[in-house]
């Protein structure tokens, strides 16, 4: 039998419609099996996490069939509790599938520690930018008779303050400056 006689056969076109049948039936099969497997359109509500414990936030989201996975925590937010929540990614409101993990940025127990810079025999106006630079605050300036009109000694908390020394972020530095009056 020739190849032009086979593809005009009945035997030929009887095959390709079983064919395509069988192929059509698989495809819906495995279009089924994928929207019983994966939880088609059935969705969970990502809850409000912000703020809260870790405790809780652990409870709340075992009770929603969600995991949960903590990243670096380095940006302190003082209007969170400690070890609270600052960031959720997905936000809030997001609808997820279950067990989906959930990212959570935690706030640290306190601002990041800086070293204190070497400000000392500098101008006020030079050792002002630098420490406010760093996040620093400036405290009592007390000015002492001395020939330079420099930074004579810093302090944190009345105690004496070398440069180098780490500080928490914000920390409130009292310095001593020279009047350049002898």
């Amino acid at each position: 039998m020739s190849l032009i006689k086979f593809l005009t056969s009945k035997a030929f076109f009887k095959n390709l419609a079983l064919a395509v049948v069988f192929i059509v039936v698989l495809c819906f099969l495995i279009l089924k099996w994928l929207n019983v497997s994966t939880n088609h359109n059935e969705f969970v509500i990502v809850p409000d996490l912000k703020g809260k414990s870790i405790e809780t936030v652990e409870i709340e989201l075992r009770d929603n069939d969600l995991a949960m996975e903590i990243q670096d925590s380095a940006n302190y937010n003082p209007k969170y509790p400690k070890y609270s929540v600052i960031e959720q990614n997905p936000k809030a409101g997001s609808k997820v599938k279950e067990d989906r993990k959930i990212y959570l940025i935690l706030n640290p127990s306190g601002y990041r520690k800086v070293a204190v810079p070497n400000v000392l025999k500098r101008t006020f106006r030079q050792a002002k930018p630098q420490l406010e630079a760093l996040e620093f605050t400036i405290g009592e300036i007390t000015y002492k008779d001395a020939i330079g009109e420099g930074v004579i000694s810093m302090s944190y908390k009345g105690q004496p303050l070398d440069p180098g020394t780490l500080l928490p972020l914000t920390s409130k530095i009292d310095l001593v400056i020279g009047n350049g009056k002898l």
